[in-house]
């Protein structure tokens, strides 16, 4: 779907880390929502670390650049 594919393009601007924190985070690849700390058990670290990433992350997203993108879909 266009919706789909403009996700994986906004989640591609954002590094290879933060984007595999928030698909697992939501669940974005199998829709299964893991916890913080199932995710820093794959990445070997804190759960703490791991609400850090995904919070740059989402800050990044936020961002007009991308979050444009992604707002024609709300209506």
């Amino acid at each position: 779907t266009l919706l789909k594919e403009q996700l994986v393009e906004v989640l591609s601007t954002l590094t290879p880390r933060e984007e595999k924190v928030l698909k697992l985070r939501f669940g974005l690849e199998d829709g299964r929502t893991r916890t913080l700390e199932e995710v820093g058990r794959e990445f070997n670290v804190t759960r703490e670390r791991i609400r850090q990433i995904e919070a740059k992350g989402l800050r990044k997203l936020r961002h007009p650049s991308r979050s444009r993108k992604l707002k024609d879909f709300l209506n």
